[in-house]
């Protein structure tokens, strides 16, 4: 477990995920939060949502964990379904992107973009 990825966060993140995700970010040209979600719809039932959005839409109930003045915000329902999540980042040219290991889930997709409970 490298220090970025430490038990107490609901979401872990990979150093190459957070290496991508400040790179991804710096393009933006502002300081940006990466919001993780769930929304119903995929293949499996769910599906993962990431976006970038400003400090001003982190709201009270959020949570919001920091990876080195990175900040990852999740509302309270989704989290439900993504504790323990790894958000990792491979930069292959099949199967390449941001990747998902969830705990939670009893089932997903081939594509790894959506899951069941």
């Amino acid at each position: 477990m490298t220090a970025t990825q430490t038990p107490q966060k609901g979401i872990l993140l990979s150093e190459t995920a957070l290496e991508h995700l400040q790179q991804l970010r710096s393009q933006q040209g502002r300081d940006l939060c990466l919001r993780v979600g769930v929304r119903n719809g995929g293949c499996s039932g769910m599906s993962y949502a990431m976006d970038f959005e400003t400090a001003e839409n982190i709201r009270e109930d959020d949570e919001v964990y920091n990876y080195n003045g990175f900040r990852i915000i999740c509302d309270p329902k989704s989290l439900l379904y993504i504790y323990g999540m790894q958000l990792d980042y491979s930069n292959a040219l099949i199967g390449g992107g941001f990747q998902f290991t969830n705990p939670n889930a009893n089932q997903t997709c081939g594509c790894g973009k959506s899951f069941g409970v």
